[in-house]
Formats: C-alpha cells, structure tokens, sequence
C-alpha cells in the first residue's frame, strides 16, 4: 500500500470507532488473540514498575484497563476515548466484570486530554495510534500529563511484522488469526517500525526504543527531566 493510498484512508477513517462499529470491535476484542495481547500489553507496562496513576488512551472496550488491573493491583486505571459509543460499550463490560473503584472512563479526544499536567506515572495506548488524525500533537498531550521520568508505551500493529515475530505468533494462535490481521493491515492506515520511531523523534519525549510484545510494536518514549 502506497503511503498516499493509506494517507487517503487515514482521512476517511473515523478517529474513534461509532455505533454499530463498537458493538463489532468489542466482540473481535473479546477474542482468545486480543485478550491475549492484553494480558501481554498488562504485564509489560507493570515491567516499568509502580505507578500511582496509568491513563489508556483510545482504551475501547476497557479490556486493558482489567488486565493491567491485575498485574498492577494499587494502580488508580482511567481509560479514555473519543467515541461515546466506545466508552459507553467499556462501561458495559465494567458492569459485566465486577464494578472496580480504581477504574473509570471518560470521553476525551488524546489531542485535548482533560487532566492538569503531570497527573500519571504512565500513558499507554493499545491498536489507537494509527487512527489519531495529529499524532504528534496527541503525543505532546501525554507528555504534558506525564510526570517527569514517566513513561509512554504506545503499542500498535505494524505493516512489516519481522518474519520471526510472525512465525512465533502463527505457531502459538494459528494461522487463521495471523491471516485476519494480515488482512486488516489493508483496510487500515498502519504505520512501519521506522515512521513509528520518526514519531517519537518529533515528540518532546526521549525515544528509548522500539520492540514487539506479541503482535504489537510498542514505541518506548520517557519524559525526562530535561524533556521540553
């Protein structure tokens, strides 16, 4: 796909997901791969160590939020999205799973995120990046709600998934689910490893690396003390 071609699909693509596209979103992400790679995403944030506050943003169908909720039991866990249908579908999934006093989400776009500067430990952002419409805006927001030394894991599918990678992933879930993500890259304006780091270079953050955690590329960015 031609970088013109997914520029055009990236404007006709919604930042946030509407109704009945969230209803179809949560039932794919409640499958045995996505739950799976929550899990995956949960315990490679918690590999940063403690936190007071973790935000999720473009959270979904709050899936994330109860798996990091597991691996990170004292942690206080606010997922938001821009779309209403989204949040309102995650707030169903909360009733579905046992209320948790340490969870909520709330409507908000990731270029214009409501909280003071330097409300958390953590930003993550799971399958979101390739929808934000101004990515790098978006990333100076959660540089501006990050307290210093924090950490923004942001971890999305990629168009060139390393051969190893890919074979491990088709030996563990098969090859019909490595096939529907292969497809879904077509559909679906993703962005390579190296347009992900030349992201995390115009950002304010300090680029510490990029790697996969199961299908995922996670971008490794750290708001340091000198960060401005």
């Amino acid at each position: 796909m031609s970088n013109r071609w997914r520029q055009f699909i990236k404007q006709l693509h919604p930042e946030g997901i509407p109704w009945p596209g969230s209803v179809l979103y949560n039932a794919l992400s409640s499958t045995r791969i996505f739950l799976r790679h929550y899990e995956l995403v949960a315990h490679d944030v918690a590999r940063y160590g403690a936190a007071e506050r973790i935000l999720d943003i473009g959270t979904g169908p709050g899936h994330l939020l109860w798996a990091m909720g597991k691996t990170l039991p004292h942690t206080r866990l606010i997922g938001v999205d821009i779309s209403p249908a989204m949040v309102a579908q995650a707030r169903q999934n909360m009733k579905k799973y046992g209320r948790d006093p340490r969870m909520e989400v709330r409507v908000a776009s990731a270029n214009a995120l409501p909280f003071a500067d330097g409300t958390f430990d953590r930003v993550v952002s799971t399958g979101s990046l390739h929808h934000w419409k101004d990515p790098v805006n978006a990333l100076s927001e959660a540089h501006r709600v990050l307290k210093a030394g924090g950490y923004a894991l942001l971890y999305d599918l990629v168009r060139d998934m390393p051969k190893p990678v890919w074979q491990e992933l088709r030996t563990r879930f098969g090859g019909f689910w490595l096939a529907l993500l292969w497809l879904h890259s077509f559909e679906e304006p993703f962005l390579n490893v190296k347009e992900m780091e030349a992201l995390g270079k115009r950002a304010k953050f300090t680029l510490e690396e990029s790697k996969f955690t199961g299908a995922l590329c996670c971008l490794v960015l750290k708001k340091t003390s000198t960060s401005v």
